[in-house]
């Protein structure tokens, strides 16, 4: 068996930026799903009514939410691997996920020392949106498990960071813009998604807080806009600075290692071939 990739014409080389997975309309549709199950787990503190039920139960939705949530990144991962996911995209996911959990330990407690965030935009830049989701994904579902942090907030981190590295797939030119412009359209989708992920992490534990303890926390039935006040000061009081070293730290990473890392995940995607015809050549008499 042998495989030949697709070239340009009289080039030797690729017409395009090879996709580990690409996504089919199965794939879009279970990805579309997910992230609207996702945005109402994320945000129904801040869309009920007073008169909700979903308010009534404030700390009960978390646990109803993240239940949902992992049957549905399961569906969307199903979906993925039915679209083509082969072998050598699993062999590849599985280097990555590792590196990635072994990277998020190394700033517990530490304030926004978290390098798996630089690793996950390149790797969803390199391998795309699809490749990109199932990879956030999975590297958060392990790194949980080595770290010990499992509880009803990992199925939406799972998701964050599925939307995280899937956005970094997302972005314009994948197949021409290379070089600085690439390196420094990367820093700055990783700076503002390093923010994105820490406020909607916020939205996943602040209903769990005691309102009668805090002046920040959620208050079932309270105003949309006094809810959301009560939101951005929590934030702020809460996990700015964290944001802010997560944010910093992943540019410095990016634009110093990410032109390296970037040719090693290209010349990598280039020898899987994963997109390539495969051809057999004789058989076993």
């Amino acid at each position: 068996m042998k495989t030949a990739p697709r070239t340009a014409p009289g080039t030797g080389r690729p017409d395009r930026q090879a996709r580990a997975v690409r996504l089919g309309p199965r794939s879009v549709v279970a990805l579309l799903l997910v992230s609207a199950v996702g945005v109402a787990a994320f945000g129904w503190p801040l869309l009920a009514g007073p008169s909700s039920q979903v308010s009534a139960h404030a700390q009960d939705a978390p646990w109803l939410f993240a239940g949902l949530l992992v049957l549905l990144v399961g569906v969307v991962a199903a979906a993925v691997s039915d679209g083509g996911i082969g072998p050598k995209a699993v062999a590849m996911l599985g280097v990555l996920a590792a590196t990635g959990a072994a990277l998020r330990p190394i700033g517990a407690g530490t304030a926004g020392i978290e390098p798996m965030f630089f690793l996950m935009v390149l790797s969803g830049r390199v391998l795309g949106p699809g490749f990109g989701f199932v990879l956030g994904s999975v590297t958060m579902f392990a790194s949980a498990l080595l770290t010990g942090g499992v509880g009803p907030w990992m199925p939406f981190q799972m998701l964050s960071m599925g939307w995280f590295t899937m956005g970094a797939g997302l972005l314009p030119g994948p197949d021409r813009l290379r070089g600085r412009a690439e390196v420094l359209m990367l820093a700055a989708y990783g700076f503002l998604a390093a923010f994105a992920y820490g406020t909607v992490m916020n939205l996943a534990g602040w209903p769990f807080l005691d309102s009668l303890s805090s002046s920040v926390a959620f208050q079932a039935g309270a105003p949309l806009h006094e809810n959301l006040v009560r939101f951005l000061a929590y934030c702020l009081a809460t996990s700015l600075g964290w944001d802010l070293g997560r944010a910093a730290l992943t540019v410095v990473l990016t634009v110093t290692v990410g032109p390296a890392l970037l040719r090693a995940l290209r010349r990598a995607t280039r020898r899987a071939a994963f997109e390539a015809p495969v051809t057999f050549e004789g058989t076993e008499p």
